[in-house]
């Protein structure tokens, strides 16, 4: 289909002509990938026609401006709001942070800040300020965490920001850039499995 551009349904001999333009994005190195045999080669050729490669987000510092912007009108058009500044302070400090989240976890901590601003026509340094020190992992924590298991990385972060949110799920789901019903899914789960104990979450 993505060659020719027209497929047969299943069961049907009739065939569907189509007009469209695939987008695909991954964050994985498909050369290597395709070269260890873990992804089709005939695919990735058929859809690496023009290949764009996006740096991270703490790459491109210059662009965090104009993304604001944009999540801060997406906000105000949903919410029916005045559209709101961000101020110069507030920019800065989201350049300097080094954004192991990238564009979702900007995203995440703008439009926060955009429901919880109390400053009606702008965004402030200090409302945004306790967020980014609490998704900054130092050297100390990276070293605590090293050979652990992945999934229990995961649940330490989890069960911790938790705390710092007093068991707050909504709060502790927008830190952490996750659905509340993924975070009520595991915190279940790890009850059920007697690896969770308290039940304050």
């Amino acid at each position: 289909m993505l060659q020719e551009n027209q497929f047969e349904r299943v069961g049907s001999s009739l065939t569907q002509q189509v007009d469209v333009r695939v987008i695909a994005t991954t964050n994985r190195d498909l050369e290597a990938t395709v070269s260890e045999g873990k992804f089709r080669r005939d695919l990735f050729y058929r859809l690496n026609v023009v290949p764009i490669d996006l740096p991270p987000l703490r790459q491109r510092v210059e662009d965090i401006p104009e993304l604001c912007r944009h999540f801060l009108h997406s906000i105000a058009r949903r919410e029916n709001k005045p559209f709101r500044h961000i101020e110069s302070e507030a920019l800065r400090m989201l350049q300097r942070y080094t954004w192991p989240g990238n564009i979702r976890e900007l995203q995440n901590i703008v439009e926060r800040a955009g429901v919880l601003e109390t400053d009606p026509g702008v965004i402030r340094a200090a409302t945004i300020e306790p967020w980014l020190k609490q998704t900054e992992i130092s050297s100390a924590s990276i070293d605590a965490l090293a050979g652990k298991p992945l999934a229990d990385i995961e649940k330490q972060v989890i069960l911790s920001t938790l705390q710092q949110f007093r068991g707050h799920r909504i709060k502790t789901a927008h830190a952490l850039g996750i659905g509340v019903r993924t975070l009520g899914m595991k915190l279940k789960r790890w009850r059920e499995e007697g690896e969770l104990i308290e039940a304050n979450a």
